[in-house]
């Protein structure tokens, strides 16, 4: 008797398997979900505010399920961090003005920051020069200082007598470079 062939019919597919038992389709849309909010989360934290907004309201839209007041709160923080950035001032007075509220805050980099957008819009800002040189002593960088304030007192030598009565120079007052920048004549 010859025997016969008998075909296998391919196997069902089946979805993945884990040690508890085979993933639910609710179980990788959850995985999906969190994928997404993981990556939102990542382009927040690289400062790309604008697109991680976008990813969240993408997410909220698509139901971002048990994770949706985590998502809102994200969305709301990415919308102000992407506002904060977008300041407009109308003078330069005005936005000398907030980077020196920065400096006094202690927000140095923002300040820092503000000073340099001044200067990049007007090279001659001598004030822009004064308040970097401002911020350098406070955060103790003589020798940065000392190059700012040379520059703003070659811009406008009324800069120096400010210098002299200035309490942000206390860290520099023992440094002989300053003393010999702001008093040249002794």
């Amino acid at each position: 008797m010859a025997q016969t062939k008998t075909t296998n019919a391919p196997p069902a597919k089946r979805g993945p398997r884990t040690l508890a038992g085979t993933i639910s389709v609710a179980d990788e849309a959850r995985a999906h979900i969190v994928t997404q909010y993981e990556a939102a989360l990542r382009l927040m934290q690289d400062g790309k505010y604008d697109k991680a907004h976008a990813a969240f309201e993408k997410m909220l839209t698509a139901g971002a399920g048990d994770l949706g007041d985590r998502v809102r709160m994200y969305s709301n923080a990415c919308l102000l961090q992407a506002a904060k950035g977008k300041n407009t001032f109308s003078s330069h007075e005005e936005h000398y003005d907030y980077a020196v509220s920065l400096l006094n805050d202690g927000h140095y980099e923002d300040a820092r920051e503000q000073f340099k957008l001044i200067l990049k819009a007007n090279d001659k800002a001598d004030y822009a020069l004064y308040g970097l040189a401002v911020l350098s002593s406070m955060t103790g960088d003589s020798h940065r200082c000392l190059e700012h304030l040379t520059e703003a007192i070659r811009q406008n030598p009324r800069n120096r007598i400010q210098a002299r009565a200035d309490s942000d120079f206390q860290d520099m007052a023992d440094d002989p470079r300053f003393t010999e920048l702001l008093y040249p004549e002794v």
